[in-house]
């Protein structure tokens, strides 16, 4: 269909690495637990619109740079791992949220956001990720057939079949998220260590990035 072979061979496989843990669901899921499953959309549809930029620069080529330049992908990847190491450090710096006296319970806190600058969150932790380009242009051509008459057009439509998928998943991720922070109703004391576990996981992913390379 479309240039596109072996489709739904592509959709699950597709579905199975959108479920791999990785900076993207560690956000949303933080978002939702904290500021409730709207904001755990907004940053699923900033990762989401980064997804197309990776998309487009890949059907288009531009994303053939990062694979065989190595100024442009150690460029690209010291950026994204500092926005990492920034979202990490700021969480680990994150200071207790007082709660009233005598309370014993109190929502799980991070700094609350606008959804507008959870959404831009959600964009740079997805479209400055140099391994995400290298995976579109590692895995998407393996399912657009020889015969394709315009192969940017099936990879366009393969990405979009692609990204659909990670949004259902994300937003499962937000909704999951925010029913289970309601039920724990974890203690002051247990967001605050959250918020440092939340960030040291970051600055990991950061540290990971810088150091990696692009195989």
């Amino acid at each position: 269909m479309f240039g596109t072979q072996d489709l739904l061979l592509f959709i699950v496989s597709g579905l199975l690495l959108n479920m791999t843990p990785g900076p993207d669901s560690l956000l949303i899921m933080a978002r939702s637990a904290s500021q409730g499953w709207r904001a755990g959309s907004a940053a699923a549809l900033g990762i989401g619109a980064g997804t197309c930029i990776h998309i487009l620069a890949a059907a288009l080529g531009l994303s053939a740079i990062l694979a065989t330049s190595t100024w442009a992908f150690t460029l690209v990847k010291f950026i994204g791992a500092a926005y990492l190491l920034y979202v990490g450090v700021a969480l680990l710096l994150s200071k207790r949220k007082p709660g009233n006296a005598g309370a014993t319970e109190a929502p799980v806190h991070l700094l609350a956001l606008s959804y507008r600058r959870i959404f831009v969150q959600g964009f740079f932790t997805n479209v400055l990720n140099p391994k995400v380009a290298l995976f579109f242009l590692a895995f998407v051509p393996q399912f657009i057939a020889p015969e394709a008459p315009d192969k940017a057009l099936a990879f366009i439509l393969l990405g979009a079949i692609f990204n659909f998928n990670g949004m259902l998943w994300c937003h499962f991720l937000a909704i999951s998220a925010s029913f289970a922070s309601r039920k724990i109703k974890a203690s002051t004391a247990m967001g605050h260590w959250l918020n440092r576990s939340v960030g040291v996981v970051f600055v990991s992913f950061g540290i990971k990035l810088a150091l990696s390379d692009r195989s």
